[in-house]
């Protein structure tokens, strides 16, 4: 009897960590990884290299100088900073690409208290803060491989800017182009297939579960068949499917109920229609992610269960 350990409830173990999670996680966006690399050249293996190198650098010199233990062996800064590059184009300037990386990490992470501890998702919104600072190259993107754009293109519209572009229509890209990535956009984010295939992967592992990725997609396709906006190029245009998959169902900015996760999913396509319909901006995943993140401890608070037996808090 004096060997038993007595401690606090819940007992119940798991062996997943947050090495482990975050592994999957980065195992999930390799196969948009190779799309990016297959579309937009080698370039987009570089950019990624960068970002995911320097979030993992500044998280260490950050801990480091704050005296913080050191967490990069966990790979959530790899995961912030391989996120943030495929949701950047693929010509954007390399120092650019770093302070997106450093505010991700440094300002939207670390000065709120590290992993668990931000307010929003950190790639998010480094991505919003780029936007907002770098319009110009943040929208300047390079022809897909296998596109319908000219050969000798500097720069292509994406299908968002061409459905809201008036007699544009003929311009877009198959529904197969699009599907697979042969078209203009953040080079992670063009191949709705490279993104399913990670989103396969994660529901197997059990690392996400469908709420949040199947609220948030239906939303936009019903909203914008309602709207008569083209709902299966709305769906997969712009960012939608590696917002909805990847950053939407971050586990510290969003709830953790099935409730409150298809509340949050909802909620984030609604926004994302509302901008790309009436916004000045073709795109708004980014956006919408950003403000329900903020609407986050609400919405948790809101579809709090309750014990069996117990009070509503």
């Amino acid at each position: 009897m004096n060997n038993m350990i007595v401690s606090v409830n819940p007992h119940v173990y798991a062996k997943d960590t947050t090495q482990t999670i975050m592994r999957d996680v980065l195992i999930a966006l390799m196969p948009a990884v190779v799309a990016s690399v297959l579309f937009f050249g080698v370039q987009a293996l570089l950019v990624e290299v960068v970002c995911v190198a320097v979030a993992v650098a500044c998280e260490w010199a950050f801990e480091k100088i704050c005296n913080r233990p050191i967490t990069i062996m966990d790979c959530s800064a790899a995961v912030t900073g391989l996120l943030l590059a495929l949701n950047l184009p693929v010509n954007i300037p390399i120092w650019q690409a770093i302070f997106g990386s450093f505010v991700a990490i440094v300002v939207v992470k670390q000065f709120f208290g590290g992993i668990g501890q931000n307010f929003a998702n950190p790639a998010i919104t480094a991505r919003v803060i780029m936007l907002v600072a770098f319009s110009g190259t943040m929208t300047a993107f390079v022809p897909a491989a296998f596109s319908n754009a000219p050969v000798d293109a500097v720069t292509a519209a994406t299908p968002l800017a061409l459905l809201g572009a008036e007699g544009a229509a003929g311009e877009l890209p198959t529904l197969a182009q699009m599907f697979l990535g042969a078209r203009g956009g953040s080079m992670g984010e063009t191949s709705c297939l490279a993104l399913l295939i990670g989103f396969v992967y994660l529901l197997c592992r059990k690392v996400i579960s469908w709420h949040t990725p199947v609220a948030f997609i239906g939303t936009v396709l019903v909203f914008t068949a309602i709207l008569g906006q083209q709902p299966l190029y709305q769906v997969m245009a712009g960012g939608l499917f590696i917002g909805a998959i990847f950053m939407a169902t971050d586990y510290t900015t969003s709830p953790p109920t099935p409730a409150g996760k298809l509340i949050f999913g909802v909620g984030c396509g609604l926004i994302t229609v509302l901008i790309r319909v009436w916004g000045n901006y073709p795109e708004g995943v980014s956006f919408s992610i950003l403000l329900m993140n903020i609407l986050n401890p609400y919405i948790s608070s809101w579809t709090k269960t309750k014990p069996f037996g117990g009070v509503q808090a």
